[in-house]
């Protein structure tokens, strides 16, 4: 690590912890219902409409069942919007309907936060489908995954009186006030910030330009315009990942300078930073929300202690074809294929592991290109089920599962009961963990068998060997835990990864959200016990290295032999 990469770093955590502990607090707020009355106002009219009121809470099951419900049918209105956008306006090129196949795992993608794109949104979508259904689920999935947080922080919370038994709050107070008082003014306050720094944010006709390479036979371009700025920040304060352009945030039209490089890195931490300080002030101690924004730091530092030296380190084959990498400035001695070079190999890197570490897709350079160590760092960092800050509530509701795990895991060993915040893990508890943590990798492992296995599979592979198996890999675990990026050197925008990849996405989401939504409910009944002298405490060191230890051996131990078969191979060849 050089300094000026210490220094982004530094620069970049600090900058985070000044602005999520604002946040923060607001997000408590909201999860408390401690709204000012004005808000309360402005909302009645959208319950009246709704059919529902804000103070009535749901059991754990109607909770999950209208969460199911809401995020099915946005699923089948941007299916239907995909299929039917060459007869509806806002459109300009007079882009065709999308294929039944890609419409089907774009509107999965973005209802489950994944926002993986087989296609390019430049040259497939309307500017009426970016913007009435893709931006739009791209507030409702990240909303979805907030309100399923609040859900189990409730259960924490909750004192287990006996009148509130399985109750974690109303679904559609949570996902009402999380869209109308959290995401769209941060949203609306980083679209401004972003035109200011140069993204584009129009509703113009595509413009044809001269290049100006070949003055004496004049060939022309044609340049995408739309409404990005918008779309980019909640692309990025939502962790969704899906880009107006195929290049994402490598095209200067979407992240054209090194501060909004910055913010955008930002803007991904931001909320699963705050939730972790709401937590700590919803369950009435913030020793708790710090032990956990611990854990997640500490995981995120050495990853990208990992990833920068990585390609810092260059192609060794390079040498051997007379190219001297150290003698160009713009390698700086290390890898720069597939990165921008208006950001280099720190800054790309960095937003590498925040990208990955978050369930957000969005990418400033092709992590294909990136040496094999350093692609298997953002592997790496989805497979630990992205709960290193993680998606907007997953990463939350991600790493308390694994913290009720890491008590477990102790209470075994001085055998005693275990506890976390002063309710039992019992085995109920225990079972809907081992499912929820279960289900990704099981999807993940057996999908990408599944596509090694068969015809179809192997006819997208590009490069061959252990490289083509990690693409394989990646995507699986991209789609998995809902991040959404990709090596790209697959050919996935097939009926074949199309249908397994949106799978992937659905089982990925939901197959967790309902034991978690479930586990909620059950720690909700419970009675709160009071610390005693036996009572683990979970706010120190000892407890933040146990759940940092949990992670890594139940989270990673099952993608082992994978990574060996992919990254770690490639790695002993490149370096043999």
């Amino acid at each position: 690590m050089t300094a000026s990469a210490w220094s982004l770093l530094a620069l970049f955590l600090v900058a985070l912890l000044l602005l999520a502990w604002p946040v923060g607090k607001f997000l408590a707020a909201l999860c408390d219902g401690r709204l000012p009355r004005w808000m309360q106002r402005i909302e009645a009219p959208l319950y009246r409409l709704a059919g529902t009121t804000p103070g009535q809470s749901m059991h754990w099951l109607r909770y999950a069942l209208a969460l199911l419900a809401f995020n099915a049918i946005g699923a089948i209105f941007l299916y239907a919007l995909q299929r039917l956008q060459g007869w509806l306006p806002l459109n300009p090129v007079g882009m065709g309907a999308v294929s039944a196949d890609s419409a089907f795992n774009t509107a999965v993608s973005f209802v489950s936060n994944t926002n993986w794109q087989g296609y390019g949104g430049e040259s497939t979508m309307s500017y009426l489908t970016q913007m009435l259904g893709l931006t739009v689920q791209n507030f409702f999935s990240a909303a979805t995954g907030i309100a399923v947080a609040f859900a189990l922080v409730r259960g924490f919370a909750r004192r287990g009186d006996g009148k509130s038994r399985g109750l974690v709050g109303n679904f559609w107070a949570d996902i009402t006030r999380i869209t109308l008082w959290l995401l769209v003014p941060l949203s609306f306050v980083l679209a401004v910030v972003f035109a200011g720094e140069g993204v584009i944010q129009n509703l113009d006709a595509y413009k044809t330009v001269q290049t100006v390479e070949a003055a004496a036979s004049p060939q022309t371009q044609t340049l995408a315009m739309g409404p990005v700025a918008s779309q980019e920040a909640i692309k990025m304060i939502g962790t969704n990942g899906g880009g107006f352009f195929n290049a994402n945030s490598a095209h200067p039209y979407e992240n054209p300078t090194a501060l909004s490089n910055l913010l955008q890195m930002i803007a991904i931490f931001l909320i699963p930073a705050a939730l972790c300080f709401a937590f700590g002030r919803v369950v009435g101690d913030m020793r708790q929300g710090w032990a956990v924004l611990a854990a997640m730091t500490v995981m995120f530092v050495v990853a990208v202690v990992a990833v920068i030296p990585a390609e810092h380190a260059g192609n060794p084959l390079l040498a051997s074809l007379g190219v001297d990498q150290a003698a160009s400035a713009l390698q700086s001695g290390g890898n720069m294929e597939g990165k921008e070079v208006r950001f280099g190999i720190d800054a790309s890197a960095l937003f590498a592991a925040v990208t990955t570490a978050a369930s957000c897709g969005a990418v400033n350079a092709m992590h294909d290109s990136f040496t094999p160590l350093g692609g298997m760092v953002p592997l790496v960092l989805m497979q630990l089920g992205e709960v290193v800050f993680g998606g907007v509530g997953s990463g939350l509701y991600g790493m308390l599962i694994f913290a009720m795990l890491a008590v477990f895991i102790a209470g075994l060993m001085i055998g005693r009961t275990p506890e976390y915040l002063g309710k039992k893990i019992e085995v109920r508890e225990m079972k809907l963990i081992s499912i929820a943590i279960l289900v990704t990798p099981i999807v993940v492992l057996a999908g990408t068998a599944v596509a090694v296995i068969a015809g179809a599979g192997k006819a997208g592979i590009a490069n061959p060997g252990a490289h083509g198996f990690s693409e394989i890999l990646y995507a699986l675990s991209s789609a998995a835990n809902n991040n959404g990026s990709a090596f790209a050197g697959l050919s996935a925008n097939t009926p074949f990864y199309n249908g397994l990849l949106g799978l992937a996405m659905w089982l990925g989401r939901f197959a967790m959200v309902v034991p978690v939504l479930a586990i909620a409910g059950s720690l909700a009944a419970k009675k709160r016990l009071p610390v005693t002298g036996g009572t683990l405490p979970t706010h120190g060191p000892l407890f933040v290295s146990l759940l940092i230890g949990t992670v890594l051996l139940v989270g990673l131990l099952n993608y082992v032999p994978s990574l060996a078969l992919g990254p770690v191979v490639e790695h002993l060849v490149l370096w043999k």
